[in-house]
């Protein structure tokens, strides 16, 4: 199936078709028969999860967790929908996020706050309720077990402050949610991947996604899973790469700090000078225009993160 890219060691990425093909993966994780998946896409998402299940041999009685890096609504917007499919199965969330997912109703406001009420309700249709009983906050260190598979929980705060980066301790690499930045597959070149971050519109720290980057880092992962998209190799050079273009980020951020209405317009505009002048470095052969639109809404996103960073640096 097209929308499954096996990786070894049980693990695989399902597209989960969300706006366009090869944005956000629901990584699943299987042991002795039994699942784990790590974020859920949106509702549209599950008839291609259970189609991958079906193709693996893996019944919905079968899954033992549904893992979220954190509660945005393209990681987390299917959720529900997951948990009503999968009896058996347990959420993991972090603390701060728990409670919306058993009760997603400022989730829904924040993010229509944000998107538009309409646009919301056109990308994730009816996002359910958890069951509170169901729901296993994950604080930082605790570790759930596959089927004996260790799968250790650790706060990584940055992108959000409901983040988590999950350890697989059988092989070491981590599912990394947004922490350790995006990477888009039409921007690999001759074997290497284009890296780069992602804030977030109200709740971006730079100094704590540094310290959360350092934090997966010195695990030594041989791999980290990001949900937008898929595997990612060559993880400490990764790393450095992350680091100064988060700097980057917050340089720009300070250059435009004074502009008045036209500020968040500079900011943006100065993060796609900064793609593009990336890319361009990187050896990145598609047309700049393609370039800016697989990365339209990061960019607004990231210029919104900036802005409200901005304000409140002490």
């Amino acid at each position: 199936m097209n929308q499954i890219t096996h990786y070894g060691h049980g693990i695989c990425a399902i597209d989960a078709h969300y706006v366009r093909p090869k944005l956000a993966a629901i990584h699943l994780i299987v042991e002795n028969g039994r699942a784990a998946f790590v974020d859920s896409g949106c509702n549209d998402s599950l008839p291609i999860v259970q189609a991958v299940l079906a193709e693996l041999g893996v019944e919905a009685a079968q899954v033992d967790y549904v893992i979220l890096t954190h509660i945005h609504l393209d990681h987390a917007g299917g959720a529900g929908a997951m948990m009503h499919a999968f009896p058996n199965a347990r959420l993991v969330v972090h603390p701060r996020g728990a409670r919306h997912m058993a009760d997603p109703t400022k989730l829904i406001e924040g993010a229509a706050a944000v998107y538009g009420a309409n646009e919301v309700r056109r990308l994730y249709g009816d996002v359910l309720p958890i069951e509170t009983g169901r729901i296993i906050e994950a604080t930082d260190g605790l570790r759930v077990e596959l089927s004996g598979r260790g799968l250790l929980c650790l706060d990584t705060p940055g992108h959000a402050r409901h983040h988590i980066g999950i350890v697989d301790q059988k092989t070491g690499h981590i599912f990394t949610g947004d922490i350790f930045g995006l990477s888009y597959r039409e921007l690999d070149t001759d074997g290497r991947q284009f890296i780069f971050p992602t804030t977030t519109p109200i709740q971006f720290d730079p100094e704590a996604m540094h310290a959360s980057i350092d934090k997966l880092l010195e695990l030594r992962p041989q791999a980290m899973y990001l949900t937008h998209f898929g595997q990612l190799r060559d993880v400490a050079a990764q790393g450095v790469e992350l680091h100064r273009l988060v700097d980057a980020h917050m340089a720009i951020a300070r250059r435009e700090k004074n502009t008045g209405e036209s500020r968040h317009a500079r900011i943006r505009a100065g993060l796609a000078a900064l793609l593009l002048e990336e890319t361009a470095r990187f050896g990145c052969r598609l047309p700049e225009d393609e370039i800016l639109s697989l990365f339209d809404n990061d960019l607004e996103l990231n210029a919104q993160g900036l802005g409200v960073w901005i304000d409140n640096e002490k």
